[in-house]
């Protein structure tokens, strides 16, 4: 299945089921643990308020919204952040994410820390990459430099900064 034909065949899907394309293949997510959906929601409700107090011109997007990588392959990462002028309200699609979000489950980790990361790097708009874990109450901030190289810190606490677009979070765990 290419890219579009996922998009198309995924927007008539029940709201309660969500897929993503990885290399033409549909892949199921399978349904949450309490612990994950808390994060998930902890981590964009976060981010939404650093957007908000750094005044930037940035959207939050919880879960939901598409970010297509190539012709086979289609994500939908748990929170993402995208600056410039807002997206139609009909779009379901995100081209130039600033910043991506994982929160790490039993049946993702290998994905999250794999292919996922070296895919989201490809999307020339992405400078940060979290992947959050719950269980060890950590973050892994994946971040491009300006000339490009992908540099790797680990939070255990204290807050992150996130430059650009100029924000900081804390407190990222339920």
């Amino acid at each position: 299945m290419t890219s579009d034909e996922f998009i198309a065949w995924a927007m008539e899907q029940p709201e309660t089921e969500h897929y993503e394309l990885i290399d033409g293949e549909v892949t199921p997510m399978a349904p949450e643990r309490s612990v994950h959906a808390l994060t998930k929601f902890q981590v964009a409700r976060r981010l939404a308020e650093a957007v908000a107090a750094a005044g930037v011109a940035c959207t939050v997007y919880p879960d939901g919204m598409a970010i297509v990588l190539d012709t086979t392959t289609v994500y939908e990462p748990d929170a993402c952040v995208r600056c410039g002028a807002p997206l139609p309200p009909d779009a379901v699609l995100i081209a130039d994410p600033l910043i991506v979000v994982e929160v790490l489950s039993p049946s993702t980790s290998s994905v999250d820390f794999g292919t996922k990361l070296e895919d989201y790097f490809r999307i020339p708009s992405v400078r940060h990459y979290l992947i959050l874990d719950a269980k060890r109450r950590t973050v892994i901030h994946h971040a491009r430099g300006e000339a490009g190289a992908i540099a790797t810190r680990i939070i255990r606490e204290g807050a992150i900064r996130l430059d650009p677009p100029g924000i900081e979070i804390a407190d990222l765990f339920p």
